[in-house]
Formats: structure tokens, C-alpha cells, sequence
């Protein structure tokens, strides 16, 4: 299973610095996840390390090699990306698009064969689409069309699947779907899964290892018990908050600070018992 690892990695757009001076390693076979306030830089970090962004300096390193030196196809072999957000042609099928994933394996010479289309048939069943193969993509749900676009990463082979917020605009129920799915995938085939999450419960839920990102460099990483606390929610969401325990998975469980009907009607029920009292 190939290692993939950031050295000294700076990023940025134009004379903007967004991450500097990086040093990561993904565990092989885990689910790692990236955690952090609104334009920190996880998108960007996980767009370089898909090889979709020039560093301006450092390296991204796959299986001991300089990603930026290797072929596209030879990165689209090991490691394969769904970005925040992907639209489709109007009218491409769930099929057709799943069939994109075996790209990497096509060429002058190597013509579609029986092993790319058993690779598209297992990653439909894998994310139980078998029966909806000829719907057009944009016929489905958001979390349909979700796992439509997950089918074809996994369509490509690769033992390393990065994912930009794969939940974002879905409901609680299929955010919990998709991340089941690619737990199951972890699990089961034990491939590297890296995501960004917006969700610091769902990430502490789902994650073997996190990072979080701050002032355009890694704040804390490590399993989620071991550096999700309060100190870290502070500093790097600038929010206070309790963190608990999870009662059904034993994680951590943030429980922000801030205004709501509960504190209202306390708030209420005290000054009319003060009143109450004065009388």
C-alpha cells in the first residue's frame, strides 16, 4: 500500500500563502480526517496532495516518489479524488459516469477489457447503484448522485481515495450514509480514505486519525480522543465549548457554546422566580 506524505509543503494562490511550511504522513489503510475554520486551507491541502495544485515550494510524496514527477496516469492509478461539489453532463448516466473511473487504464493500445468493466460493476454494487446504472445522474438525489461520484473513485482501483466535504448539502440522513459507506470501504478493503469534514462530531465518529489545520500549518493531529478537546476548539474554530463523550461510539462530542430556547426559558424561569420571590 503506498505512503503519501507532504514535506515542507508551501501552498498559496498568487502572492497569497495558504499553507506553509507543511510536514504530514497519511497512515496507510486508515481513515484520516481534515478539520479546520472557513479558508484555513484543507481544501487547498488536499487539492496539492491530488496533484490538482502546483506547489510553490516542498513536495507531495506517493509510494516514495515526487507526485509532481510522476505521470498522470501513474497518480491516477494509486490515488483517486472526488472534489467538492462535481457536476456531470446533462443526460450522462449513472453507467457511463461510473465507466469514467477506468480512464487511467485506457490508452492506444488497451482497449476496454473484462477486468475494467468487472471494476465498474463492483464499485455499483459496492455503493448499491446496480439498479438505478441507467438513470441519468441528474435524476438522483443528492446523496444517489453522492454515491454515484464515489462509484466512479472506486471504479478507478486505487488503495487511496480522497474525498473534499463528500457530505456537504446532504441531510443527516445521507451524510450518515456516505460516511458509512466509506468506513465500510475502509473496513473492508482497507483502503486509505483522507476527506475534509465540517462536522467535528462526525469526524471524531468516523476517523482513525485527525489534523487539524491552523495558521497555515497543522495545529494538532492524532486520534480523535487524543486532540479533540476544548483547548483545540478554541483555537483553532475560536469557539468555546464542552466536549464530552459520545454515548453510543465513545468519542469525542462537542457541545457548543451560545444562544437558544433552552438557556431562554431557563434565563426566564429564574428572573420569574426572583420576582416571584421579591413579592
Amino acid at each position: 500500500m503506498d505512503t503519501l506524505l507532504a514535506n515542507n509543503l508551501t501552498l498559496g494562490y498568487g502572492d497569497s500563502i495558504i499553507i506553509d511550511s507543511l510536514n504530514i504522513e497519511i497512515p496507510k489503510g486508515k481513515v484520516t480526517v481534515l478539520i479546520g475554520g472557513n479558508g484555513c486551507g484543507k481544501s487547498t491541502l488536499l487539492r496539492s496532495m491530488a496533484r490538482l495544485l502546483k506547489p510553490k515550494s516542498g513536495e507531495v510524496v506517493l509510494d516514495s516518489k515526487d507526485i509532481s514527477k510522476m505521470k498522470t496516469k501513474e497518480v491516477a492509478k494509486k490515488m483517486a479524488i472526488l472534489p467538492q461539489s462535481p457536476t456531470t453532463p446533462e443526460g450522462l448516466t449513472v453507467h457511463q459516469l461510473v465507466k469514467q473511473g477506468r480512464y487511467p487504464y485506457q490508452g492506444f493500445t488497451k482497449r476496454w477489457s473484462e477486468q475494467d468493466e468487472n471494476a465498474v460493476e463492483k464499485a455499483l454494487k459496492d455503493t448499491n447503484l446496480s439498479e438505478l446504472r441507467d438513470r441519468t445522474v441528474d435524476s438522483l438525489s443528492g446523496g444517489q448522485r453522492q454515491r454515484a461520484w464515489i462509484a466512479m473513485t472506486l471504479a478507478q482501483d486505487t488503495d487511496t481515495i480522497l474525498l473534499d466535504e463528500p457530505t456537504t448539502y446532504l441531510d443527516m440522513t445521507h451524510q450518515i450514509d456516505i460516511l458509512d459507506l466509506l468506513f465500510d470501504l475502509n473496513q473492508d478493503n482497507g483502503r486509505t480514505v483522507v476527506m475534509v469534514l465540517h462536522d467535528i462530531n462526525l469526524a471524531c465518529r468516523y476517523a482513525d486519525h485527525i489534523i487539524a489545520v491552523k495558521d497555515k500549518s497543522v495545529f494538532a493531529q492524532g486520534k480523535p480522543e487524543e486532540v479533540v478537546n476544548c483547548e483545540l476548539m478554541q483555537h483553532v474554530f475560536e469557539m468555546n465549548c464542552e466536549v464530552r463523550q459520545d454515548p453510543l461510539f465513545g468519542t469525542p462530542m462537542c457541545i457548543p457554546h451560545g444562544k437558544g430556547r433552552c438557556l431562554i426559558k431557563q434565563a426566564q424561569a429564574e428572573a420569574q422566580s426572583q420576582s416571584q420571590s421579591i413579592v
